[in-house]
């Protein structure tokens, strides 16, 4: 299958992997990269600049396929050395950067001089129209349902997929809520040229966490999310658990006069203790509700080989019957 986002990144197939925390390592980025799709390695799971280069390294003895890296660019006391982690991207000869949370056009200027496609991850219209005014190559349009974080604006795809279509000139992947060929054939149908799995391919052979969580996503339902820290407009969609609902009885009980110190225990160093621990209750971690639609634990390559296979049957098949004379 050929869209704008496959020639644009190189890849095969438009089926890219979102960036996630403890997740987004070497071994689940070449899987999907050999695969056909577009592997990413999330940067700042990665301590320092160095780490990043050691990581991009690795990666890039497991595939000779192209993959990317995401840079998030979130407010926090400890700024990371985001010179460095570019730095450690343009010499590590990395094609593709996926920006998300803040403006990236700080970092614009010399990924763009390296040769590096940027795609930057919006929940809104007008922050796509942004991306593409100062310059990214391309968005990934980020709906209500997504993992992670969705925004204030509670858009779902239904909606947000043909805004950005009616709106946008550049290319954009579909993200939030996307599973199978299903996924994928609706949002071309949408506007979108490429689909962006996130929660997906955590319940994946590959995907370098712990066997709990795998299960848990696979356990779970669309209706086992919750949204937090929206009263802190900075909501996130995460998977529940025993932390998650101490955390909202927390909303509930400080309203307005809630702060991030208040829910420390619940969302602090978590990542590491949940997906390489297995602790699933050590506090809040990102899922969407795409949950709801993970029947199975394959491989990276038979997931994608499953979804394109099954995108052209649905097309060709299915919805050429309905053209029937």
């Amino acid at each position: 299958m050929k869209t704008r986002i496959t020639e644009l990144l190189g890849i095969q197939h438009p089926i890219v992997q979102g960036g996630m925390h403890y997740v987004g390592l070497a071994e689940l980025a070449s899987a999907v990269s050999n695969a056909g799709g577009l592997g990413i390695l999330t940067g700042l799971t990665q301590r320092t600049p160095k780490d990043l280069a050691n990581e991009i390294a690795r990666c890039r003895t497991m595939t000779d396929k192209p993959f990317g890296v995401n840079l998030t660019f979130l407010p926090s006391l400890n700024t990371p050395d985001y010179p460095g982690y570019v730095k450690a991207i343009i010499e590590g000869g990395v094609t593709v950067v996926e920006t998300a949370g803040n403006n990236p056009q700080q970092v614009l200027p010399p990924l763009k001089e390296a040769g590096i496609k940027v795609v930057h991850k919006c929940t809104s219209v007008r922050h796509a129209l942004k991306a593409q005014s100062i310059g990214c190559d391309a968005v990934s349009v980020d709906g209500f349902e997504c993992g992670g974080h969705p925004g204030e604006d509670d858009i779902p795809n239904m909606i947000l997929l043909p805004r950005a279509a009616d709106e946008l000139e550049i290319p954009f992947i579909a993200s939030g809520g996307m599973a199978d060929a299903r996924s994928l054939v609706a949002s071309l149908a949408m506007g979108a040229e490429g689909i962006n799995m996130a929660t997906r391919f955590i319940a994946t052979k590959e995907a370098p966490v712990h066997d709990k969580v795998k299960q848990a996503i696979l356990a779970a339902s669309e209706r086992d999310t919750r949204l937090i820290m929206r009263p802190l407009r900075n909501t996130e969609r995460v998977l529940t658990n025993a932390a998650v609902e101490r955390l909202l009885e927390k909303e509930r009980k400080l309203g307005a006069d809630i702060k991030f110190e208040d829910i420390l225990d619940e969302v602090a160093g978590v990542y590491p203790r949940v997906m390489q621990e297995g602790d699933l209750d050590a506090g809040a971690w990102s899922c969407g509700m795409v949950a709801g639609l993970v029947y199975d634990i394959p491989s990276v390559k038979e997931l994608i080989d499953r979804i394109m296979a099954q995108a052209e049957t649905i097309i060709r098949k299915r919805l050429e019957g309905f053209l029937a004379a």
